[in-house]
């Protein structure tokens, strides 16, 4: 590619006429003032960001200072932009035409810098998968995956050689990416806020979507077991075992369920990690218990999430859309 040394930033915005009309992109952040003022380090960004804003997180301080710092210091006039604007649903592409400048008679978006938009084509040019790429929550990103197909876009007759008329080949990766993305948000979510004790209502309120009726025991007895659950009026009586560690499941603590176990019982360990290769193997030579890893148990969730409380929808929020995916043969 003969821009190889160029870099391809993508960038997102809640003000379309602002862009496009000034001829500018930006990022918001006013309480940081000046950039050039702070200093050339990513330290310095962090410590400034503390600073304005005390009760940000860890992650938040990381994030946020590490995109202001890569909008003043690491983006060079020449480099590409990729703006996709919603007012429109069109994909821009620019050119970076100025250095840094900051901007105090913007409301927000104060931290500023010049670009020359050189093509504005709708969305239906690009493919899922590079459509996918300029859609990341962050507000400043680079472009890796699909560079080449944005500085194709500028070549002249693109929009025939598109996925307009050829089949998509990109739509099953990026189908799987925003299922994996789902898995993964659910599963964090899982273990950052239902750690300990608090995961046992869960698993028996997802047991009760799939039509169990279940018994939590309380914190600490009934010789380890958390949940006892029934598909209806009579016997057998499923055990449940739940533990939110972030280690693999040992043998020796499946053997502790088994143990608790009356002749008749099934069992079920829940884990929001895995098995080792020993509790696995026991796992498959004990069949009147079933194990669930936190793969197995998120796709339990994405399966019954409609029937569960109401309180664990707000935890996990997920909205039904519809993606697409490959066309079967």
């Amino acid at each position: 590619m003969a821009n190889e040394e160029k870099k391809i930033w993508g960038i997102h915005t809640q003000n379309d006429n602002l862009f496009l009309k000034e001829n500018v992109i930006a990022i918001g952040w006013p309480k940081m003032g000046d950039l050039r003022l702070i200093g050339v380090s990513r330290d310095a960004f962090k410590d400034k960001y503390v600073q304005v804003y005390p009760d940000a997180k860890k992650g938040s301080v990381a994030t946020g200072a590490g995109m202001l710092y890569r909008f003043c210091y690491e983006i060079q006039i020449g480099d590409y932009v990729v703006f996709p604007s919603k007012s429109n649903r069109e994909v821009n592409i620019g050119v970076v035409d100025s250095d840094y400048i900051y901007d105090p008679s913007q409301t927000e978006y104060v931290q500023t810098r010049k670009v020359k938009w050189l093509k504005h084509m709708p969305r239906m040019y690009f493919s899922q998968g590079a459509l996918y790429e300029i859609g990341s929550a962050m507000s400043l990103f680079a472009v890796k995956n699909y560079a080449d197909e944005y500085m194709a876009a500028l070549d002249k007759g693109f929009q025939k050689a598109t996925a307009v008329n050829d089949e998509d080949d990109t739509v099953g990766a990026t189908a799987e990416d925003i299922v994996e993305s789902t898995k993964d948000f659910i599963l964090k979510e899982l273990s950052r806020q239902l750690k300990g004790y608090d995961l046992e209502p869960f698993v028996a309120d997802l047991l009760h979507a799939m039509g169990y009726r279940t018994i939590v025991s309380s914190q600490g007895g009934d010789s380890g077991i958390d949940i006892t659950a029934y598909k209806d009026e009579l016997p057998p009586r499923i055990l449940v075992q739940v533990k939110s560690q972030d280690s693999d499941i040992k043998e020796t603590t499946i053997q502790s369920l088994r143990g608790a176990m009356r002749e008749g019982d099934y069992g079920l360990f829940v884990t929001l990690s895995n098995y080792t290769k020993n509790a696995q193997k026991y796992l498959e030579n004990t069949p009147i218990i079933r194990g669930i890893n936190g793969t197995e148990l998120v796709d339990l969730i994405l399966k019954y999430y409609e029937d569960l409380d109401e309180k664990y929808r707000k935890m996990i929020p997920l909205k039904m859309v519809y993606i697409p995916v490959p066309k079967e043969e």
